[in-house]
């Protein structure tokens, strides 16, 4: 399963933007990273604006460039408007939802936590983090002693986080479905998607 492996913090101070979560390194040093040290910004080109954009939306979501392009263009072939349509199909992977429900704290331990196979899509084991899950879905940790120790610690880490309301979740049976698609109002995402768009669209 490819993914980004390389130092986070980095790539958060690149784009100056809190990318994997909560960072005291943004606060202490809220400037590009490089031997350098603080310097002048130079004037970014509506190129360099909409490459920024999308490598924010993809590192967000854990993805590498050929999904993440599959997924722009699956969009683009949907009525709509391709920006929400893009970040939908983004919301409900598998991967996400699971880390939504609060089975793992991260988008990178919820892939991992698939792909061992800890979790089951309407009653049969999914290990697949880009599954794309539809409306009524069920989502629910395997009836094993070690998946669901390891859902409780994470759900007991991860009470600071609401579940949101296209989701359900049944914390006692670690079970989740999947209510209603989300609208573009549920979403937060941590980049401009109409920019991704445009970017992708030269």
């Amino acid at each position: 399963m490819a993914r980004y492996t390389g130092p986070r913090v980095r790539i958060s101070r690149r784009f100056n933007t809190p990318i994997f979560g909560p960072s005291k390194y943004l606060d202490r040093r809220p400037y590009p990273p490089g031997q350098h040290g603080p310097r002048m910004r130079r004037k970014v080109s509506e190129y360099g604006i909409g490459l920024g954009e999308k490598q924010k939306l993809r590192f967000f979501y854990g993805l590498m460039e050929k999904q993440f392009r599959g997924i722009y263009e699956k969009a683009a072939s949907q009525r709509g408007v391709t920006g929400e349509i893009m970040l939908r199909i983004l919301e409900m992977r598998l991967d996400n939802v699971v880390y939504h429900l609060g089975y793992a704290n991260t988008r990178a331990a919820a892939r991992q936590i698939v792909a061992h196979g800890h979790v089951k899509v309407n009653g049969r084991k999914v290990d697949i983090p880009s599954y794309a899950l539809k409306v009524n879905d069920m989502v629910e940790i395997k009836d094993s002693s070690a998946s669901r120790q390891m859902a409780n610690t994470n759900m007991e880490m991860s009470t600071s986080r609401a579940v949101p309301d296209w989701l359900s979740l049944n914390k006692d049976a670690y079970r989740g479905v999947v209510m209603r698609a989300p609208a573009r109002e549920d979403i937060q995402p941590i980049a401009n998607e109409q920019a991704v768009v445009e970017f992708y669209s030269r």
